[in-house]
């Protein structure tokens, strides 16, 4: 009798479990449009694990990139590149990537957009939940939120309390099937592209992700730092395809913390393959 209620209980935690994950799932997805479901699709349904597939490695083109204010110029001119600069005359070429000051090669955090944009560790996988939205990267297992409950942007008194965060503090709103994204509050150690280009506190981010058909996620950004550049900088547009479940399986397990390596750069393996840009 005992073993019998045992199990009921397991069937009834393991059902609302899923119930619940399922609740959590659709809690930012509005319905469908008539032509979306024509299409096969909900393209506010962005579930699923996505791989890299188009776009510029850096922010936006070399052509497309804004002048550098004197602010800008003086942080770009210490920046040593591993033989990958797109203005030489400020951010110099080394001969060996080793020689770098990149701080991603001695395992500091990539922080956004840099890790967004950066097409080495290209995987990510989206998760709805009441509130929010949760993008899952590849790269160390990174975790960005962003908040879809209708919350301001935080100010600038706000930012200055909460204090910078590599990743930024990101709220989120539906344009009519695109989702856009602003970011403010990120920490300026960490650099724009893996161009080395610089950004500053001040920053501001807007993303714009679009979901075009079944299988195609694409996004195009924004840069509004007019302390670092004398611009508005719009980027290319960058594109994700999604990756079946099923191809993600490894062994029984599944899904970007299982089925997909962690690429964790720890500091006590800062050196090596790391040290050369690896």
């Amino acid at each position: 009798m005992r073993n019998s209620i045992f199990r009921l209980m397991v069937v009834f935690v393991s059902t609302l479990l899923i119930l619940l994950a399922t609740s959590a799932e659709a809690g930012q997805r509005a319905p469908a449009s008539p032509e979306s479901t024509e299409a096969g699709f909900d393209p506010r349904d962005f579930s699923g694990i996505w791989d890299r597939d188009g776009g510029d490695r850096g922010f936006g083109p070399a052509d497309s990139m804004p002048r550098l204010t004197p602010a800008g110029e003086e942080r770009a001119s210490v920046m040593l590149s591993p033989g990958r600069s797109r203005l030489p005359d400020i951010i110099k070429n080394v001969d060996r990537p080793e020689l770098s000051n990149d701080p991603a090669f001695s395992c500091n955090p990539m922080g956004f957009p840099r890790l967004i944009l950066d097409i080495a560790h290209d995987y990510h996988e989206w998760h709805h939940l009441p509130d929010r939205m949760m993008q899952v990267i590849q790269e160390s297992r990174m975790l960005r939120e962003i908040w879809m409950d209708g919350r301001a942007v935080p100010s600038a008194e706000e930012i200055d309390n909460l204090g910078p965060m590599w990743y930024g503090h990101s709220v989120g709103r539906w344009e009519g099937d695109t989702l856009v994204i602003t970011t403010v509050g990120l920490d300026d150690r960490a650099l724009l592209d893996s161009f080395l280009l610089p950004k500053s506190f001040n920053a501001r981010i807007e993303e714009r992700y679009r979901r075009v058909d079944a299988d195609t996620l694409e996004l195009q950004l924004t840069l509004s730092d007019p302390d670092y550049y004398t611009e508005t900088w719009v980027s290319d547009v960058k594109r994700w395809r999604r990756v079946p479940r099923e191809n993600m399986t490894f062994y029984g397990w599944f899904g970007m913390l299982s089925g997909l390596g962690e690429l964790i750069c720890a500091p006590m393996n800062a050196g090596g393959t790391n040290a050369r840009g690896g």
